[in-house]
């Protein structure tokens, strides 16, 4: 098993665009029901990933997310990274065609005032450093509590889990990756090809 602060660099390096001068979101209410879950289908050229959305626990990261997907800025992107963690890891997506799709960073939310954890199905987003998550998201293949808020770690926010074909993300964790493109530690992490997604859409409850 990786260290944990050699796998957190690993995942944190070049994970986020550089900030842009755009709008912030408007902050979520404060009061939410205790569970509010938002359904989001993410359709690929392989097959379709639901995830909930937890905006009860995670609203400033769900509004993010959801930003994207109303808007339909996360459409003709892609799955670009599987990167191993012990006997799985994680696979991430997110926007990387164009630094005019994206928003501003959001706040980070750490798992340890969210209450929810980095486990096998956990929709989180990637970073830098905390507060500087935009687009970029991945879905975990496996219980990672090294990503997880720690003592004197932020950790990574998790905000979401798969409720429909986790089998898909298993997959795509396991499509070929290319030996040479992706730079330092994202190296030989790259899909090759990328795993298109088509759409993202809200479900309908």
């Amino acid at each position: 098993m990786l260290d944990r602060l050699a796998f957190i660099a690993a995942l944190a390096a070049a994970t986020a665009a550089p900030p842009l001068t755009v709008p912030a979101l408007a902050v979520a209410p404060a009061t939410v029901p205790h569970e509010d879950f938002v359904k989001v289908a993410i359709e690929t050229r392989e097959g379709k990933i639901t995830v909930a959305l937890d905006r009860a626990r995670a609203p400033l990261t769900v509004a993010n997310f959801l930003h994207y997907v109303d808007l339909h800025r996360y459409d003709g992107q892609s799955f670009y990274r599987a990167m191993p963690y012990d006997k799985g890891g994680l696979i991430q997506g997110g926007i990387i065609s164009d630094v005019k799709l994206l928003f501003k960073p959001i706040a980070h939310e750490p798992t340890s005032t969210t209450g929810l954890h980095n486990v096998r199905g956990t929709l989180a987003m990637a970073r830098l450093e905390p507060g500087s998550a935009q687009s970029d998201f991945f879905i975990l293949t496996e219980d990672i509590p090294a990503l997880d808020a720690g003592a004197n770690d932020p950790g990574f926010a998790a905000f979401g889990h798969v409720v429909e074909g986790m089998d898909l993300a298993d997959k795509i964790f396991r499509d070929p990756r290319s030996a040479i493109k992706g730079a330092g530690p994202m190296k030989g992490q790259m899909l090759e090809p990328a795993v298109r997604i088509v759409r993202m859409t809200r479900v309908s409850p």
